[in-house]
């Protein structure tokens, strides 16, 4: 019993280690952003700041109105666009993963083949701006590359088929349920680990997309807040590198572009952070024990 014991005491010692070890960063990063340029430049980066300064949030928040509504377009796009691809890729991992689906193999060839092949960025550009005209929209937010990914329809089609009992879908047949009422009444509520975290990872993916932004975004009212702390941040980069008089190379070397660039991670990674209690409570095995009937 006491060996047992020590035992499960050496284990959450070992695992306290490794979360210590994760926080660091985060604690380092957070740290970083509230230290002064000085301090940073001389001393390097720290757990414990020598000096605290707000100045590159006070940089950042110049027009909060901004910020504000940049997030709120990173939240809105992030929402919609988790909820429309879960949609779309349930919808259609469910059909291959039935056995007595016709021309299964032939739409997970599909599926497969974009996993390995794409058109490329200048056919895709073209496609979308022209023929689809999601330039400087929403639209050009949600759809590139992001709302239907392969590997998550694999991964949805195998746990359907590894992980909903056909007795259930079998029953169901019997009492009378039709297909969509099957999927919507049994299948989804059955998966709700696969779910959650094929929804997890498109939320991140949403809210820590900035490339399409870049591409397909110029009007600043669409700017999500990856796109907006970026240009920020390339903003400062372009005044440092491009001050001609010492006029200019002196408000450029006041600039806090080390403690901004920590500000920058710190206020892109925090609100992710904050929706991983809301999905941990899914992950858990075992949803279909006792579903089937006896």
């Amino acid at each position: 019993m006491k060996t047992n014991r020590s035992a499960q005491l050496f284990i959450h010692l070992i695992f306290v280690l490794i979360t210590c070890l994760c926080l660091i960063p985060f604690l380092i990063l957070f740290t970083s952003s509230i230290t002064d340029e000085q301090s940073i430049i001389q001393h390097g980066y720290s757990l414990f700041p020598s000096k605290i300064s707000m100045e590159a949030y006070q940089y950042l928040f110049r027009d909060s109105m901004k910020i504000v509504h940049a997030y709120g377009v990173s939240v809105l796009v992030t929402i919609i666009g988790t909820l429309v691809s879960l949609t779309i890729i349930s919808l259609l991992a469910y059909p291959i993963s039935r056995k007595d689906m016709p021309l299964r193999n032939l739409l997970s060839f599909f599926v497969f083949f974009t996993m390995l092949f794409n058109g490329g960025l200048v056919p895709t550009y073209l496609v979308y701006t022209h023929i689809f005209d999601i330039k400087n929209s929403l639209f050009a937010l949600i759809i590139p590359s992001l709302l239907l990914n392969a590997f998550y329809v694999i991964l949805m089609r195998t746990f359907f088929a590894t992980s909903i009992p056909v007795p259930v879908i079998e029953s169901a047949y019997m009492d009378g349920a039709g297909e969509f009422r099957i999927f919507y009444q049994i299948v989804l509520p059955l998966s709700l680990p696969v779910l959650a975290t094929v929804g997890l990872f498109q939320t991140i993916a949403y809210w820590n997309d900035w490339f399409n932004g870049l591409i397909y975004i110029t009007d600043s009212k669409y700017y999500s807040i990856q796109n907006l702390l970026n240009r920020i941040l390339l903003d400062i980069q372009y005044l440092k590198n491009n001050a001609n008089d010492s006029n200019q190379m002196e408000q450029a070397a006041a600039l806090p572009s080390e403690g901004v660039r920590m500000a920058i991670a710190v206020m892109g990674v925090v609100p992710i952070l904050l929706t991983y209690p809301f999905f941990q409570k899914y992950f858990v095995k075992g949803l279909t024990v006792g579903a089937v009937k006896g």
